[in-house]
């Protein structure tokens, strides 16, 4: 029987990672070189850049070159501070002195009319109040008008120019506002509704106030409105109640 004959050993060469390896420092290698070559600076460039810049930083008037910066050297003087501070408290001072002298003006204004309404015995026609939007002068509408009319009574002509005399030295703004009762007006009426014979009755107040009372008042001091039946003063469930609800109020502002 024949023998077989052995097959000859594979010889296993252990070197051969070397050959990658040395790839990979060719590589490594390589790719440093090629970052190099791309940061180098171009030492002339950089230098003349860097002298535009110092030349810029020197001529130029900047915050930087004034030291003014976080480290809070070269802040404003103390004076200049000083300055700043007593012109706001003259402002605040200034502001609170016009307000105290407005608000005489209408307590002023409040006591010569109440004492006016008292002498003349007019309490039954005219009120007035004090509250949150100034002071208020409350006529009755038949001490000033005929039963839906908007034409003044004669009679009222005195009162009015008593008001009007109070009025040129107001530095504020007065409101005339008319208001009627729930009850419509009546047909052949030159109005189409209250809302008309309001407006109508407010006009006509600040109308002789700037045109017969004293044509020197400037009609920019007024306001005039008509809010019709919309703000009552109290219930339109009687004659009395719609009587106190058909009134001409004058509300000289705060």
């Amino acid at each position: 029987m024949a023998r077989r004959s052995k097959k000859p050993e594979e010889h296993v060469n252990h070197e051969r990672w070397l050959v990658t390896y040395a790839d990979l420092i060719t590589l490594l290698l390589a790719f440093f070189v090629i970052m190099y070559a791309m940061s180098k600076v171009d030492v002339n460039k950089y230098e003349v850049l860097a002298q535009s810049l110092s030349l810029q930083f020197k001529e130029s008037n900047s915050i930087l070159s004034m030291n003014s910066g976080v480290s809070g050297q070269n802040m404003p003087p103390k004076s200049t501070v000083g300055e700043i501070t007593d012109k706001k408290t003259k402002e605040r001072q200034a502001a609170a002195a016009d307000m105290e002298r407005k608000e005489k003006e209408l307590q002023d204004i409040l006591k010569t009319v109440q004492a006016y309404i008292e002498e003349n015995h007019l309490e039954a026609q005219i009120a007035v109040g004090n509250s949150e939007r100034g002071v208020s002068v409350t006529l009755k509408d038949l001490f000033l008008f005929d039963l839906g009319k908007a034409e003044l009574k004669p009679e009222a002509y005195p009162v009015l120019n008593k008001l009007a005399s109070l009025f040129p030295t107001l530095d504020t703004k007065i409101s005339i506002e008319g208001h009627t009762d729930n009850i419509p007006v009546r047909t052949g009426s030159p109005f189409q509704d209250n809302w008309g014979l309001s407006n109508a009755r407010s006009l006509s107040v600040l109308r002789y106030f700037t045109t017969k009372a004293d044509p020197k008042i400037s009609d920019s001091k007024f306001m005039s409105t008509g809010y019709a039946d919309t703000i009552p003063v109290a219930p339109n469930d009687s004659m009395e109640n719609r009587a106190k609800n058909r009134r001409v109020e004058i509300v000289i502002l705060r």
